[in-house]
């Protein structure tokens, strides 16, 4: 009987004109093309997570108000930590100066001579904007936006969950959000009761309670731990949108509540400076417990985390910011156009990434966050191309030399008989109220804004004027009380 091997040994080199290799080596060379399949199979799942994303947002916390930026009185020890490990922004700017277009400004990168919501009031975003969290959502990032929105209403297409956000908790209005003992908050499109009476409230939840159980805040951060337990597996962006240190019920005289003083409790301060500490370093403590969540998870390492704050500082609710020095070196507070109304602390972490301990004095803004987080997750596909912001990925890369700079930032205010400004270079014009004279100040060598040097320079506020006058687009919803400008369009 013939063997296989006598039949079919001698059969190959008769067909290839090639000599036989040994057994051995005949399976090396086949798996050899099958390992390389198999590593091109693999390298997708090699490559690096993307990164989770989460952005925390404080309200009306100033420039000055956390000790990496200089305050004394308040302990933020937590919120200094995320500044020692990662990037402190020194030149960065909110939206506007107030709360509703300051948010428009950060989910849709356009500032507000173009945004479609530029002011305070009942506007809510359109189907057609597009938001951070839909330019996230096609690479597979779970979105989630816990606290305060303030861009839609209940019903509108401007609800967090028709704008992008598989998940949504809190307040839907800002007014609403002024109470920080609510008889409800909002849990995607439906109101969830609270334990707190509110008597006599307003149609969008507004009022004070009579019967005070269930503290916002701290329902809003233990639902931002959720979700993070909940999403800690796979690719997620956690928008968490604080209520504080804005002040609870403004127009009260004693609107700075917290449920307890904690260590401010013995100091010899007026009530709402007490309130006002306790209500920073509560949120510190919280920030500590997200961070603390992050290591748990095993995923401290690939969340690159930003902090910030809406606006400047306020005087509501008895509040006096120049107690604590809330705006720090800044002329201004909350609705003005002056620094300390809009610039706010902006810090950044990702380790391993971003360089620790660094402060940058790259002159950015919030219309800067959509190509920034697009850039780092590779979607900038998604990205309208009109918007006014760029990506600063360089610079948290640590590649200065490749990052891209405006050429001037724009900022409108459409309350309190009109307001606008811009900074190109480290020149500022200011003109407050809309009507009156253009005042230029040189932030290089007077950051408080003290020397109006206009005078002295009439071509360059000439060129910023220009600049002004170009950048805003007025529509029939946003004009400036009273002036005289070209014909609005449509939006």
């Amino acid at each position: 009987m013939v063997s296989l091997r006598s039949r079919f040994t001698p059969f190959a080199p008769a067909l290839s004109g090639r000599r036989v290799l040994p057994a051995s080596r005949r399976r090396t060379v086949l798996l050899g093309p099958i390992c390389l399949l198999l590593l091109g199979c693999l390298l997708p799942a090699l490559r690096a997570a993307p990164p989770n994303i989460i952005f925390i947002m404080a309200d009306d916390l100033g420039y000055g108000d956390l000790g990496c930026f200089g305050q004394r009185r308040i302990q933020t020890p937590q919120i200094d930590r995320l500044a020692r490990q990662g990037m402190r922004f020194t030149d960065f700017y909110a939206g506007s100066t107030v709360c509703a277009p300051s948010r428009c400004v950060l989910m849709t990168g356009y500032h507000t001579g173009h945004a479609f919501i530029r002011g305070n009031g009942k506007d809510n975003l359109r189907p057609s904007d597009v938001t951070v969290a839909e330019v996230l959502k096609p690479a597979g990032y779970a979105t989630g936006l816990i606290g305060k929105w303030g861009l839609g209403h209940e019903g509108s297409s401007g609800l967090p969950t028709r704008q992008g956000f598989d998940q949504f908790y809190g307040y839907l209005d800002q007014h609403h959000a002024h109470n920080y003992y609510p008889s409800f908050l909002v849990r995607n499109e439906s109101r969830v009761a609270l334990n707190n009476v509110v008597p006599r409230e307003g149609k969008f939840g507004q009022g004070v309670a009579s019967k005070k159980v269930d503290y916002s805040h701290d329902l809003i951060t233990r639902e931002a731990l959720a979700f993070v337990d909940r999403h800690h597996d796979r690719p997620f962006f956690l928008y968490w949108s604080l209520t504080i240190p804005h002040a609870n019920n403004e127009a009260r005289a004693k609107g700075m509540e917290v449920p307890d003083y904690g260590i401010y409790s013995d100091r010899a301060w007026p009530e709402p400076q007490k309130g006002h500490a306790a209500m920073i370093t509560r949120m510190d403590s919280d920030v500590g417990r997200l961070l603390a969540r992050l290591e748990h998870h095993g995923i401290a390492d690939n969340t690159v985390i930003f902090f910030t704050s809406d606006n400047g500082p306020h005087r509501e609710g008895g509040n006096d910011p120049d107690f604590q020095d809330s705006n720090g070196p800044l002329r201004g507070i909350k609705r003005d156009l002056t620094e300390g109304g809009i610039r706010v602390p902006m810090i950044v972490r990702w380790p391993g990434k971003t360089r620790a301990g660094v402060a940058s004095d790259f002159v950015g803004g919030f219309q800067d966050i959509m190509p920034t987080l697009a850039a780092l997750t590779d979607t900038q596909a998604h990205v309208p191309d009109d918007i006014d912001g760029i990506s600063f990925a360089p610079t948290l890369s640590g590649d200065a030399a490749s990052q891209p700079q405006h050429d001037f930032l724009y900022w409108a205010f459409y309350e309190r008989r009109g307001a606008r400004a811009v900074r190109r270079g480290d020149w500022k014009a200011v003109q407050q109220p809309i009507h009156a004279t253009v005042r230029l100040y040189d932030l290089k060598n007077d950051l408080g804004e003290q020397a109006d040097v206009a005078a002295e320079h009439p071509q360059r506020v000439a060129e910023l004027v220009r600049l002004m006058d170009g950048a805003d687009t007025p529509t029939p919803r946003w004009k400036f009380p009273g002036a005289v400008r070209k014909k609005a369009t449509s939006n």
